[in-house]
């Protein structure tokens, strides 16, 4: 799928194209240096971005104005929804270094002062009382909805995403397919209620 389709599907604005290519050139300007992630070739890249971009409607449409992500690695999804939504003050965790310092950058040369990128594990997070918090990849998806309860506030949501289905998700969590590539994907939804 093409940026500007996944943009159109996603009823996110076609001013984003150009942003997100940049955000590619400077990925993989880093990831030939630092191996930033097994995505090499542009179309991976591309895929990265498409996969992220799934998130953005969670904050755009409900009443979210900070978002922790955890474990932001390259940037996914944290840049990409960062650069859709300058409104939402973003603070991405990435205690590898050289990573933390791709985040720092990207924030930087790609004007992003909405995004925050701390060298911090989660456990030595102390801000509490997120909107949202999401992770990708980062922890067992059941797991993660449990520790990131613990950062958000009641009423607040978690986001994860599921490459299989599981049928061992908290009952109130909700599950929004997608496709990606041909793959079946989704984006658990769980809403903290204590």
């Amino acid at each position: 799928m093409t940026l500007a389709a996944a943009l159109d599907s996603l009823s996110l604005d076609r001013s984003l194209e150009p942003k997100l290519t940049d955000f590619i050139a400077l990925f993989e300007k880093w990831n030939r240096s630092i191996n930033l992630s097994a995505a090499t070739t542009r179309d991976e890249i591309v895929e990265h971005i498409v996969d992220s971009l799934h998130v953005v409607p969670f904050f755009r449409d409900r009443d979210v104005t900070s978002v922790l992500d955890v474990g932001s690695g390259g940037g996914f999804p944290v840049v990409v929804a960062a650069l859709s939504l300058p409104a939402i003050s973003f603070t991405a965790l990435e205690p590898v270094h050289k990573k933390h310092a791709f985040l720092r950058t990207a924030a930087r040369e790609l004007a992003l002062p909405n995004l925050d990128a701390l060298a911090e594990r989660l456990d030595d997070h102390s801000a509490r009382e997120y909107d949202a918090a999401c992770s990708r990849a980062t922890f067992d998806l059941v797991e993660w909805l449990a520790r990131g309860s613990a950062f958000v506030r009641v009423g607040g949501i978690v986001l994860g995403f599921e490459a299989v289905p599981r049928d061992d998700l908290p009952p109130t969590a909700e599950r929004h397919p997608y496709t990606l590539d041909g793959k079946q994907r989704a984006i658990i939804c769980f809403q903290r209620s204590t």
